[in-house]
């Protein structure tokens, strides 16, 4: 979001607002986020408590930060304006406030977890291609991952079956497509404990 005011006026900082006193923190962090990008991700979870005490010039301010995964066809639902962008994680301008410092330990976190946990699957649909699994693994690790080697781990783990069907519409052979084996389990939603204690208040 575009600050329109200030501290740090016409500078890029992460959605957010203040938490009024009648509404838990997960529902107020779904609903701003839906208020302020037209966004409503399937996953959603505390991330961590920031409370440094020069976090903001105009006094003490707690935040409370909650990450969204959002897949492609949630994407679509952004509502478009000039104070809404995208941004790559790699090339982020200079964001207000400690926005920067957040954005890098939302990715630190997302990395460790990608490893061990069904991260992936809430970038992908229901079933998806060994191919689109290593896009996604690659795009949240930062660097290119080995084909074949990923292939036969992947292959390889008993959380991933195959469906025994085929992706339709492709020019070349068609690739299979594979599902998580518990899908309830990676298709969760807000189900992860909170890092932190919560706070009072949150804002961008």
């Amino acid at each position: 979001m575009l600050r329109t005011r200030e501290p740090h006026l016409d500078r890029w900082a992460l959605p957010g607002g203040w938490l009024p006193g009648d509404e838990e923190l997960e529902s107020a962090a779904a609903r701003t986020l839906g208020e302020t990008t037209g966004l409503h991700p399937s996953y959603l979870e505390q991330l961590y408590t920031f409370g440094g005490v020069d976090r903001s010039p105009t006094g003490r301010v707690v935040t409370v930060v909650y990450s969204a995964l959002v897949r492609t066809d949630e994407v679509e639902q952004a509502a478009p304006g000039e104070n809404v962008r995208w941004f790559r994680a790699d090339r982020l301008p200079r964001l207000a406030f400690d926005h920067n410092a957040i954005v890098d330990y939302a990715l630190e976190r997302l990395r460790t977890k990608v490893e061990y946990a069904h991260i992936a699957h809430s970038f992908l649909g229901e079933t998806f291609t060994l191919s689109q699994l290593r896009s996604v693994h690659e795009a949240v690790l930062g660097q290119e991952l080995d084909a074949a080697n990923f292939r036969r781990s992947m292959a390889a783990s008993p959380d991933i079956v195959a469906t025994g069907e085929l992706m339709a519409g492709t020019p070349h052979r068609p690739p299979k497509l594979y599902r998580y084996r518990n899908q309830t389990h990676a298709t969760r939603h807000r189900d992860a404990q909170p890092e932190n204690p919560t706070a009072e208040r949150v804002r961008p």
